[in-house]
């Protein structure tokens, strides 16, 4: 059994040791932000802060792990009030969004580490892959991110996680029937 912090909670896994980080997190713990992408390690999309290090967590054993720290998307704030996060928002960088959380948890360990990153800075820190293309988005986005984590500059609060089924109703053009 192997144990180690998710999300600022204890947690003991029973599974083979040599599970990757990325089966645990999703399929035992039920934390879906990291995505399987290409299981080598190679696109990012399965990225989490493992220790203050951006860890690609499909090439990572939780039982080599025992007594870390694991912060996955969800762990970030839930409310997008991280400065990556709400940088994210303000930049619009998401488009199809597969590769996004693993790009900021890499951003978020970058900006932890580095308070004014460079262009190179970023582009050798966020080497996620991304087939939609928001590279330019992102080296704004964490640009931004850091800005704001230095108390440089704010944004506007993050819209509210979901929607309230009475804001959905309104979004719904009424329908007439034809001829009415």
């Amino acid at each position: 059994m192997t144990k180690f912090t998710v999300n600022n909670a204890p947690i003991e896994y029973r599974m083979d040791p040599k599970t990757p980080l990325l089966w645990a997190l999703r399929d035992a713990s039920n934390l879906t932000g990291a995505k399987y992408g290409c299981g080598t390690g190679h696109c990012g999309a399965c990225t989490v802060d493992v220790d203050g290090q951006a860890v690609r967590s499909c090439q990572v054993a939780i039982g080599t792990l025992e007594g870390a720290f694991v912060t996955t998307i969800e762990g970030l704030s839930r409310e997008r009030e991280h400065p990556v996060q709400q940088a994210w928002i303000a930049k619009s960088v998401p488009q199809c969004g597969f590769c996004i959380p693993g790009m900021i948890m890499a951003a978020a360990v970058l900006i932890k580490t580095n308070r004014d990153p460079s262009d190179d800075d970023i582009a050798a820190a966020i080497t996620n892959i991304c087939r939609c293309g928001v590279y330019p988005r992102v080296v704004e986005a964490v640009q931004l991110a850091a800005r704001i984590q230095r108390g440089d500059e704010t944004v506007a609060g993050p819209p509210r996680p979901g929607i309230e089924p009475a804001d959905a109703a309104r979004l719904v053009p009424a329908l007439t029937p034809p001829g009415k």
